[in-house]
């Protein structure tokens, strides 16, 4: 976004402007905070997966 079209929504609109981008920028803060949790827990149950996997008998593991 260009600065000037940022000064003109700030002066026709005022401080709603800026609590508007706030929020925003926020929401983007918490999805991305999500979506790391997310990752994290998939790859650590996938892990456990493969864990149990190797160990039930005639499923891959050793004999």
């Amino acid at each position: 976004m260009r600065a000037e079209l940022f000064v003109r929504l700030l002066a026709d609109h005022g401080p709603w402007v800026l609590l508007v981008f706030y929020l925003l920028w926020r929401d983007l803060q918490k999805d991305q905070a999500t979506r790391a949790v997310l990752d994290k827990n998939s790859a650590v149950l996938i892990e456990i997966t493969t864990i149990i996997r190797e160990r039930l008998p005639g499923r891959g593991g050793a004999p």
